[in-house]
């Protein structure tokens, strides 16, 4: 059965991995930008998975503290990673495939945990520095798949809006793309009536975390009894 953490234990086990998740999501744009012919993220010193060159104090801090002190839905969010569209030799697609690569990040990342902790199950320590690494990877895995289905929304500015953006024609695409300036206020909007995004969030979810689980051959009560 899993142990009730206290605040403290809650923020040990959670920090790695939120700031992980949401600056190699970062990292991973600018990374496919330079693959792609530009290197504005390069120049600028953030083609770096240094968290220290990502973290926004109030999105990769702030935020998720405080939704982790109030058990709300937890997200959060870094500083962007500078991207040129006018460097790319096809705009739309490219931007698309950079959109793309943040959420693709959090699947990768959640297997990675997914596999620290098939390898805390098999030692089998029920105490001490696997205890430890059990929970945080069972955090690993929960923040980043959320991260990875909440940025694959088709709402502007995340990444599913821009990657859906790429993939529309021509005109509905620019008409699509003016609802970025409020897509913010939307998402904002969706976290606060109590239920709502988690209601929208719900079937994705269980969809990634089925595959992730069959995947590496687990089940989801092999992580609710590891769950923290």
């Amino acid at each position: 059965m899993p142990i009730e953490l206290t605040l403290v234990q809650k923020i040990a086990v959670w920090a790695l991995p939120v700031i992980f998740a949401i600056t190699v999501h970062e990292a991973a744009h600018g990374f496919a930008a330079r693959a792609l012919g530009d290197r504005t993220a390069q120049m600028l010193g953030r083609l770096s998975f240094n968290p220290i060159r990502h973290i926004d104090p109030v999105g990769t801090i702030l935020v998720p503290g405080l939704l982790l002190l109030l058990g709300g839905f937890l997200f959060g969010w870094a500083k962007p990673v500078p991207v040129d569209y006018r460097n790319l030799k096809h705009p739309r697609r490219d931007m698309a495939i950079v959109a793309a690569a943040g959420p693709l990040s959090n699947g990768l990342m959640a297997v990675g945990w997914g596999l620290l902790l098939k390898l805390a199950l098999a030692v089998g320590a029920d105490a001490g520095i696997w205890m430890a690494v059990r929970y945080m990877a069972v955090a690993g895995i929960v923040i980043n798949l959320v991260l990875m289905v909440l940025n694959l929304l088709p709402l502007p500015p995340l990444d599913g809006g821009r990657v859906l953006t790429g993939l529309l024609p021509a005109r509905a695409a620019y008409q699509y793309a003016k609802l970025e300036p409020y897509g913010m206020f939307i998402l904002l909007g969706l976290v606060l009536v109590p239920g709502l995004l988690g209601a929208i969030l719900y079937w994705p979810l269980s969809i990634a975390e089925y595959v992730l689980y069959s995947l590496l051959g687990m089940t989801s009560s092999d992580v609710l009894m590891s769950g923290s």
